[in-house]
Parts: structure tokens; sequence; C-alpha cells
């Protein structure tokens, strides 16, 4: 059965956003049976966590002896499994896998650059100087995202994929970016309502429940 690292608490900001919910939606997209390996505090940093996640950071996947880190590797890993997540048609495929590489390369550091301003450094001389600058970036890639996007119902028309679950789940990391785009709020809405979602996080924040 495949193995899934997580954190067994975090702070109440972070719960419902730690990223192996992206590898336990995909799981459950795949009716996939896996079970969690939970890190207590300081876990991550132990040298045999590190000899299978050398950033010390969650999740790992863990199946039969094989090991794989990188939320983006482990949900399209995963994904080859599932015709819900991978489309059989290639061209199909190669545009699912290029949002999943979109969503990480050309939104999420742009989110997080704002998140961890907004977050940690808030009151900062330098967060103040630096946050109008970088919302305003991050605005500029979440508005092109949305006329990407225009009326479909999904990122390559109307079939949710493994590019739409990694999507949705960096633009769920701020509020404001759903707040201030109705059609990228209609749409994260549109594939959080999945059940597999909705079970994923149940089964995430019901670990931190456990923990408190």
């Amino acid at each position: 059965m495949i193995t899934i690292s997580a954190f067994r608490w975090v702070p109440p900001f972070a719960q419902g956003q730690v990223r192996d919910l992206r590898a336990r939606w995909a799981l459950e997209e795949a009716g996939l049976p896996y079970k969690t390996r939970l890190l207590g505090q300081g876990d991550q940093d132990t040298p045999e966590y590190r000899a299978l996640q050398p950033f010390g950071q969650v999740p790992i996947l863990e199946e039969d002896g094989f090991v794989l880190f990188e939320t983006g590797a482990i949900v399209l890993y995963v994904a080859e499994r599932s015709e819900t997540l991978l489309p059989k048609e290639p061209r199909a495929r190669a545009r699912a896998t290029q949002w999943v590489i979109s969503a990480l390369n050309s939104i999420e550091p742009f989110v997080m650059n704002v998140a961890l301003i907004e977050l940690f450094y808030a009151n900062e001389e330098w967060g103040k100087l630096r946050l109008p600058g970088a919302t305003e970036f991050m605005n500029k890639r979440t508005s092109a995202l949305s006329k990407a996007l225009g009326d479909k119902p999904y990122l390559d028309g109307d079939r949710f994929s493994v590019g739409d679950l990694m999507m949705s789940t960096v633009l769920r990391i701020l509020p404001e970016i759903t707040e201030n785009d109705k059609r990228l709020a209609d749409y994260v809405a549109r594939c959080t309502a999945r059940p597999a979602f909705k079970r994923a996080l149940d089964a995430q924040l019901g670990d931190f429940k456990e923990a408190a």
C-alpha cells in the first residue's frame, strides 16, 4: 500500500494547506488506498527522513521500497494510474501536465511571496515595502490565468485533470485571490466541490484533530 508522509500537527493557519493534501487528493481521485506516516516535531530532520527527503519536507510517497518526493512528481505518478487525472490521448495528457508545471512554476512562487510576507513579515519595514510590489506581480499572474481559463469549466475545457487539482490548491493559499476574481473563485469552488477533495481535506484535518 502507498504511504504518504504528513505532519502530525501544524499551526491553525496552515491546516488544510500542507502539501500532503495534494497527494491525498490525487490518491482519492484515483481510488488508490493509502496510509499516512505522521511526523512529530523534529522528525523531518532525522537522518532517516532526510535520506528519503533531502529538504525535510512533506509529503513523500513510499510504495514497495520506492520513494518519491515533491508534490508535483507525486501527483503525476499517481495520475498515471487514473484516467480521471490524466487522459489517455497523448496531447491531452501533455496539456494536463503543462498545467501542473504552470501551477508550480508560474503561479505558486508569486503567491507564496505574498503569503510569506503577510504571515510572517507584515510588521517588518522591508515587508511593508515589498508587499505592494509582490502583490502587484502576483495579481498579474493570476489575471493572466483567469484570462486563459476564460469561460471554460476547467483549464483544458470541460474535463477536470491533475492540472486543475494542482492549480486549485495553489489558488487556495491566499483568500484574496478568489475574493478579487469571481472567475477564479468559481473555478476553485468547482474543483474543491469534488467528493475526492472533501475526503482528502477531512483526512488531513482529522489527523490534526487527533494530535491536538
